[in-house]
């Protein structure tokens, strides 16, 4: 018997096809959407991804093109790809920032392991596949965000509305962005209490006019302390990510942050190992592990829980921190770079997986 080319056709031999990541159909879970057929046999449709920074887009892509074309009297596919981020799960106990999809925490157990380089580059990769991204400075005491993002002059504007004080963020690189360092002056020490701390916290989340986001990252102090309890305690999260570097110390550190967002059901999306070896400008095919190697996978593996990416130590990267533009947007072909990239992909992955589990 005869296949009639048409739009329930369509669907029938897409509905195999599934999501690489969700493990599901297209089709069930309305990934695909808008079939048409003209006369001469070309066959269009809308393929909506679960986020822009789907790593997996092509081969998805690739798969429902082969699909469509076993069909008889079909002359062509074309895709169009879009995105719906779906929205992180609520939290009986905790309310959600409005319009705000998902909330990212990058952390790690100790200062120095280029956390902060790592919360910045993930929010400009995910900003350049086309998710609106938002980038909360959570570290009230040494707020860098600004610097890294070519904000370190911006102001905040603040106005007045009926449910008081309303706070704009800076833009760059695509990316809203709300830091401390914008309310103080350059050289102004925070000397605060764990109540002030947890109040500004609230007030960045809350009162700040992030519009509609896909991703709010949020850049922790390092270590354990209010600014993590009070940012798990007020708003769902969709995840963590865990910052290290390869070497011991840091490690023991980290194992404590990542277990401290699990006693706090807080889903861990992984650990990133920052600084896994470094790359000479002068020597670029050479590679020294100066702080060991092999530490983030074999932590990632005895606790149950993914290796996000690695990411070498490359000059390049201090330098576009310093010079307020991100590796993964100053040098993205660079190793750096792309690890970068590669990581925000997996976090958007891991992020979607979770939400519509």
């Amino acid at each position: 018997m005869n296949t009639i080319l048409n739009s329930q056709s369509v669907l029938e031999v897409l509905r195999p096809v599934q999501d690489p990541e969700l493990r599901k159909s297209l089709v069930e879970l309305n990934m695909i959407r808008n079939v048409k057929i003209d006369d001469s046999g070309k066959v269009s449709l809308t393929l909506v991804l679960t986020t822009p920074a789907c790593p997996l887009r092509e081969f998805i892509v690739e798969d429902c093109q082969k699909a469509v074309k076993t069909l008889p009297g079909v002359t062509s596919v074309a895709v169009e790809v879009t995105a719906e981020t779906p929205q992180q799960k609520s939290v009986a106990d905790r309310t959600g920032v409005p319009g705000v999809k998902n909330i990212i925490a990058v952390s790690s157990g100790k200062g120095g392991v280029g956390k902060s380089t790592v919360a910045v580059n993930i929010a400009v990769a995910l900003a350049q596949t086309g998710a609106k991204v938002g980038l909360l400075d959570a570290d009230i005491y040494g707020p860098n965000d600004p610097t890294m993002l070519g904000l370190a002059d911006a102001k905040l504007v603040v106005r007045s509305s009926p449910n008081g004080e309303i706070l704009e963020p800076a833009f760059n690189h695509g990316v809203k962005l709300v830091s401390m360092a914008f309310l103080i002056d350059k050289d102004q020490p925070v000397i605060w209490r764990g109540p002030m701390l947890n109040g500004i916290i609230r007030k960045f989340l809350y009162q700040v006019e992030w519009g509609e986001l896909d991703y709010l990252i949020v850049d922790m102090p390092p270590g354990t302390g209010d600014a993590q309890l009070t940012l798990t305690q007020a708003v769902p999260m969709a995840g963590a990510v865990i910052v290290t570097t390869p070497q011991t110390v840091s490690l023991l550190d980290s194992r404590k942050g990542l277990r401290m967002f699990q006693q706090l059901n807080v889903p861990v999306l992984g650990i990133v190992e920052n600084m896994s070896y470094f790359i000479p400008p002068d020597m670029p095919e050479k590679q020294y592990d100066i702080f060991g190697s092999g530490g983030g996978a074999k932590t990632a593996a005895e606790l149950g829980v993914p290796l996000l990416g690695c990411i070498p130590l490359e000059i390049s990267t201090r330098i576009g921190g310093d010079n307020g533009v991100p590796i993964v947007a100053a040098d993205p072909d660079s190793p750096s770079a792309k690890a970068l990239y590669a990581i925000a992909l997996n976090v958007a992955g891991k992020v979607s997986v979770a939400a519509l589990a």
